[in-house]
C-alpha cells in the first residue's frame, strides 16, 4: 500500500544538455531582466568574466569573490557589488561556494537567480542557504532562496579534476541517502534517487580512468540534477548537520568532509532505518554504509577526516556542537554515539 504523501511540486526551469552555455543570455532575458551580475570563485574568474561577455549589455560586471561556507562578511560585499551595479539578477558559475553567494544575495535582494553548476556537489535545486559568522554555520530554509534557472552544462564538466569529481558526486550521494529516511520524503523523490545511485555507481569508475568520458559525465550531471532535487524537497539530517559543523567551526572543505562522513553517518542510521537504506545497499553491494566506504575507497576518495586538516582533539569539541542543537534524524543523536561516529571517520575505519 503506498502511504500518504505530499509533493510539492518542482518550481526551478531546468536546461540540461550539450552546450547549453550558451542559452543563458536567452534565460535572462526570458525571467524579464536587463542587469546580471555575475558570480563566481576567484579561481573561475576567467570563466566568469567569459560568461558575462555573451550577455553583451545584459551584464552588470563580475563579482569573483565567493569563497567556501559563503561567510557573511563576502556577501555583504557581493550585496553592495550587485546594488552599486544597479543589477536585477544574479547569473551564478561554479560550485557550491558561487552558488551559496547567488542565493545569499538573493534572499537579501530580491533577486532572480540564473546558476550554471560546474560540480555535482548539487546545492542548485534546494531552497537551503548554509552561511558562517563567527566561526559558525548556519543553516535557513526558505521559498526565495530557491533559484528561478538552473543551467545544466555537461561540457563545463569535462575538465572537472578527478579528485573534485569524486568528492562533489559523494556529496551529491548524500542528499540521496537523508532523502531515503526523511519524514517528509515522498515517491517523486525516492524515485530520482533510485534513478541517481546507479547512474553514479557507473560513472565514477569510468571517469577516474577517463575524465573526459562525455557519456559518463553526462550520467554523472544527471545523477547531481537528481540528488539535488532531492536534497531541496526534503529535510536534513545528522549528515548535513555533521558537514556543517566540520566545515563552519572547523574550516574542512565542504565536497571532502561530506566524502569522509557519507559512509559513516549512513551506517549510523542504517542501524535503524536499514529497511529505507535498502536501495543503497542493492546499489553498492553488503550493507549501505560498508559498501558506501568500498565504493569510495575504489574511486580514490578521501577516507580520513584526519587527512582533511581535523585534529584528534577536535573530535569532542565537534561531537558537542553537533548534539548542542541537532536535526530531526532516525536514530537519536547522543554525544557518545556521535563522538565514536567522528573517531571511526578521523581514523578511516570501514564502518561496521
Amino acid at each position: 500500500m503506498t502511504r500518504p504523501f505530499t509533493f510539492p511540486g518542482l518550481t526551478t526551469r531546468v536546461v540540461f544538455g550539450h552546450g547549453t552555455l550558451a542559452q543563458v543570455p536567452d534565460e535572462v532575458a526570458r525571467l524579464g531582466h536587463s542587469r546580471a551580475l555575475v558570480l563566481s570563485t576567484p579561481h573561475q574568474k576567467a570563466e566568469a568574466e567569459a560568461l558575462a561577455a555573451t550577455l553583451g549589455d545584459k551584464a552588470a560586471g563580475v563579482f569573483a569573490g565567493a569563497a567556501m561556507h559563503t561567510p557573511v562578511e563576502v556577501t555583504e560585499e557581493a550585496v553592495a557589488a550587485f546594488r552599486g551595479a544597479q543589477a536585477n539578477c544574479v547569473v551564478s558559475l561554479g560550485g557550491g561556494s558561487t552558488t551559496g553567494l547567488g542565493k545569499a544575495i538573493a534572499v537579501r535582494t530580491g533577486a532572480d537567480q540564473v546558476v550554471i553548476p560546474t560540480t555535482y556537489a548539487g546545492s542548485e535545486m534546494t531552497d537551503i542557504l548554509g552561511e558562517t559568522a563567527a566561526g559558525e554555520k548556519t543553516t535557513r530554509r526558505d521559498p526565495a532562496i530557491r533559484p528561478e534557472v538552473v543551467v545544466y552544462d555537461v561540457d563545463l564538466t569535462l575538465t572537472l579534476p578527478v579528485g573534485l569529481t569524486v568528492t562533489s558526486a559523494l556529496n551529491a550521494i548524500a542528499h540521496a541517502m537523508e532523502a531515503l529516511y526523511a519524514p517528509d520524503r515522498n515517491p517523486v523523490i525516492e524515485a530520482m534517487v533510485r534513478e541517481a545511485l546507479p547512474a553514479f555507481r557507473d560513472a565514477l569508475p569510468a571517469l577516474a580512468q577517463d575524465p573526459q568520458d562525455r557519456e559518463a559525465r553526462s550520467g554523472a550531471l544527471y545523477a547531481a540534477w537528481c540528488c539535488s532535487t532531492a536534497l531541496g524537497y526534503v529535510s536534513m539530517a545528522l549528515h548535513h548537520k555533521l558537514a556543517h559543523v566540520l566545515g563552519g567551526s572547523f574550516g574542512l572543505p565542504h565536497a571532502e568532509t561530506h566524502a569522509v562522513l557519507l559512509p559513516h553517518t549512513t551506517a549510523y542510521n542504517e542501524a535503524a532505518v536499514g529497511d529505507l537504506l535498502k536501495p543503497i545497499a542493492q546499489t553498492f553491494g553488503g550493507t549501505a554504509g560498508a559498501g558506501l566506504w568500498h565504493f569510495a575507497k575504489s574511486v580514490g576518495a578521501p577516507l580520513r577526516l584526519a587527512d582533511l586538516g581535523l585534529t584528534e582533539p577536535d573530535l569532542d569539541r565537534a561531537a558537542e556542537i553537533a548534539t548542542k542543537n541537532p536535526y530531526e534524524n532516525p536514530r537519536p543523536v547522543s554525544r557518545v554515539g556521535i563522538r565514536q561516529l567522528l573517531q571511526q571517520a578521523y581514523d578511516g575505519h570501514c564502518p561496521t
